[in-house]
């Protein structure tokens, strides 16, 4: 699970990068806008059932998603990159119900969220597993 200071980072970010893959298997990356719920993200748009991500995830649910940002100073970059499924669903808008894709994460990694993006020269990457059952 995201410990508490990736959940209020992921908060605290409203762009991210989702990268779906085609019938084809033609890899795409789009940036996109996402709500978060603690725990799952919530990807959504304008005409999103005719989307490229949409019709990808429809065929092919595993997505990868990056929330991340250039942090305080050159050498302090952080962010969240999320390994997960996709599935299609309608959520609550302003509107009336919206289709969005609901992102599950199976692994999540993060730098500079928790301490420095960098030690010694080297990068600080955290990783974490979920079960299924999270």
């Amino acid at each position: 699970m995201f410990s508490e200071s990736e959940r209020a980072y992921l908060r605290s970010q409203r762009l991210a990068r989702i990268a779906t893959v085609s019938p084809a298997a033609q890899p795409d990356v789009a940036p996109v806008a996402y709500e978060f719920d603690g725990t799952h993200l919530y990807v959504g748009g304008l005409s999103m059932t005719r989307t490229l991500k949409y019709r990808n995830a429809r065929a092919h649910p595993r997505v990868a998603i990056v929330v991340d940002d250039a942090g305080e100073g050159p050498r302090a970059p952080r962010g969240v990159k999320i390994h997960g499924s996709a599935t299609l669903e309608a959520r609550d808008g302003p509107r009336g119900p919206r289709p969005v894709l609901k992102i599950t994460p199976a692994a999540h990694w993060s730098w500079g969220i928790e301490g420095p993006t960098f030690r010694e020269g080297a990068p600080v990457i955290k990783k974490t597993s979920w079960s299924r059952g999270s």
